[in-house]
């Protein structure tokens, strides 16, 4: 077993209202690095989620970055996603996000990592308290878009692998049942005191991640740019259904207010 921590600093640029995360075994606010080499001739992991390397996290109003920590099993970690490379040239760094935009963000990776901190008692960590997550989780789920893949990928590395079934009223997607749903639990506290809106939007989230989920092959995936519309597209949708004040209570942000989510810089497709 070992201390799991994960982090965060604004996502693509200082004033960024998102967050880039990842995931350590070490805490970086005791033990810094300068790279990745480094961190691993030390005996420690980084997870770079689809990010850059980073020494140290920090965020407006969280001056550490720090999102949690909790005990986990490394050897399932490091199965699960490869940590100390890049993940952009390096499929096994990539978990079950293939390709970035198209199956999730930093966010679902960083909580493939964090998986390995689930165990019969202890639901496993995940980084909930980033910014944007409410919009990634819509968007992608808390483990990314293709939830069979991942549960395959759990399976090979000897984890717990929760059941999927179908999602009622849906269009076939499939959803984890043994596992709480952070964008079921974030949705249900802000529209607490509206059950039917809190129904619709998760109808819509439905019927988005569908849609996203889908693999034709011999596909290629879109640029980011027509990525990142087409996501506005589905958020602009939640506004519409929500209203400014309720979007703003769940989603953190501004209805209408861009929210890139894909980092131009992790794409092949620029």
């Amino acid at each position: 077993m070992a201390k799991l921590y994960a982090w965060a600093v604004p996502a693509w640029f200082s004033e960024s209202w998102l967050d880039h995360t990842w995931v350590t075994d070490f805490d970086n606010q005791t033990n810094q690095y300068p790279d990745a080499t480094k961190v691993a001739k030390a005996g420690f992991n980084y997870w770079f989620c689809w990010g850059a390397y980073h020494e140290k996290g920090g965020v407006p109003a969280n001056a550490t970055g720090a999102l949690g920590k909790q005990s986990g099993s490394r050897t399932l970690a490091k199965c699960l996603v490869r940590p100390n490379v890049e993940t952009k040239p390096n499929p096994p760094a990539q978990g079950t996000i293939f390709t970035y935009g198209l199956d999730g963000v930093c966010h679902q990776l960083a909580n493939q990592v964090l998986y390995a901190t689930r165990t019969s008692s202890a639901r496993p960590l995940t980084v909930k308290q980033a910014r944007g997550y409410a919009l990634s989780t819509f968007l992608y789920g808390t483990y990314g878009a293709q939830q069979t893949a991942w549960r395959a990928k759990l399976q090979g590395c000897g984890a717990v692998a929760p059941r999927l079934i179908r999602r009622s009223g849906g269009t076939g997607t499939q959803h984890m049942i043994d596992l709480p749903d952070d964008f079921d639990e974030l949705a249900s506290a802000a529209l607490a005191d509206n059950p039917e809106q809190l129904r619709a939007l998760l109808h819509l989230r439905t019927e988005v991640q569908a849609y996203i989920s889908v693999k034709v092959p011999g596909f290629e995936p879109p640029g980011v740019a027509a990525l990142n519309a087409r996501n506005q597209h589905f958020i602009d949708q939640a506004a519409l259904l929500l209203g400014d004040e309720a979007f703003q209570r769940l989603f953190g942000v501004e209805a209408g207010q861009a929210a890139n989510l894909i980092d131009p810089e992790m794409s092949d497709k620029l």
